[in-house]
């Protein structure tokens, strides 16, 4: 393997490290604050709902793909002075046209939301949240493709990062410290799975545009019929289940429209298990 192509190999898994890359603004179009950004959460079905959300006439897919990665960077505390007119420059579109982007980490790193706030406070701002445990399963499933991809192993922090994804709830009330509840849309994924054409409307409606007459094919074709993820030891997968349901319980009374009875993990019979949805469908 060259060097230039292991360097972008390694920028592309660690996007914080990447120069940032300002895309070309064709005459006749604009840039500005994004309409929407997506935060998290990671491996809770975020690409399948951005990719068909952006299928919409109106809705064009950011010149950098659905994961900006922007505040990732800034991690040392050294975002510029212009962070909303440099964070504006990565978003530009024919006029009338809504443009956004969905990077999951964004929620999960603290200071983050924060910035995000300076650079487009009046962002729409959409969330889709899984059952913890099955969303800590896809996680280190992940993980372990990723590690035997380059023939490495799996590394103790990325675990760590892993588990605390799942506690939504102390992420999100720090989401709501700096943007309004009606500015920010809570999904689930689950229920995006049992009744996607509906829970697509919402989201179009929310980020500001009226739902086409059909829906897109990739709403109704996500990869629910995949690879399932392996499941935990019994004794392991209790003892996460225990560890989340505090602050799963704790999210559905910040967000009532959270039905912990879709979580299994956390809430009553086979909470153990974690929710048996194939991990392909939650990419």
């Amino acid at each position: 393997m060259g060097v230039v192509t292991l360097t972008r190999l390694v920028d592309r898994l660690r996007p914080w490290n990447a120069p940032l890359e300002i895309p070309d603004c064709p005459r006749g179009w604009e840039t500005g604050a994004p309409t929407y950004v997506g935060i998290g959460a990671q491996r809770c079905g975020t690409s399948w709902w951005y990719d068909s959300m952006r299928r919409h006439p109106r809705i064009r897919r950011s010149p950098l793909g659905k994961e900006v990665h922007y505040f990732d960077r800034f991690w040392r505390g050294d975002a510029p002075e212009d962070i909303a007119a440099e964070y504006a420059s990565l978003f530009p579109r024919p006029a009338g046209q809504l443009v956004g982007e969905w990077t999951p980490r964004y929620l999960a790193d603290f200071w983050s939301i924060r910035l995000l706030h300076r650079a487009a406070p009046e962002a729409r701002i959409l969330v889709m949240l899984r059952d913890p445990v099955a969303r800590y399963r896809s996680a280190v499933a992940r993980l372990q493709r990723m590690a035997e991809e380059q023939g490495d192993r799996v590394r103790m922090p990325s675990i760590g990062d892993a588990t605390w994804r799942g506690f939504y709830f102390q992420q999100l009330r720090h989401v709501f410290e700096f943007f309004p509840r009606e500015q920010v849309l809570v999904l689930q994924f689950e229920r995006c799975v049992q009744d996607p054409i509906a829970e697509m409307e919402r989201t179009w409606r929310f980020v500001g545009v009226d739902p086409p007459s059909e829906p897109p094919e990739r709403l109704l074709k996500h990869r629910q019929a995949g690879r399932g993820t392996p499941q935990l030891e019994p004794d392991l997968g209790g003892e996460l289940a225990e560890r989340y349901r505090e602050d799963s319980a704790r999210l559905a009374e910040l967000c009532p429209e959270i039905d912990l009875s879709l979580w299994t993990s956390v809430a009553g019979e086979g909470r153990a298990r974690g929710a048996v949805v194939a991990d392909a469908a939650a990419r």
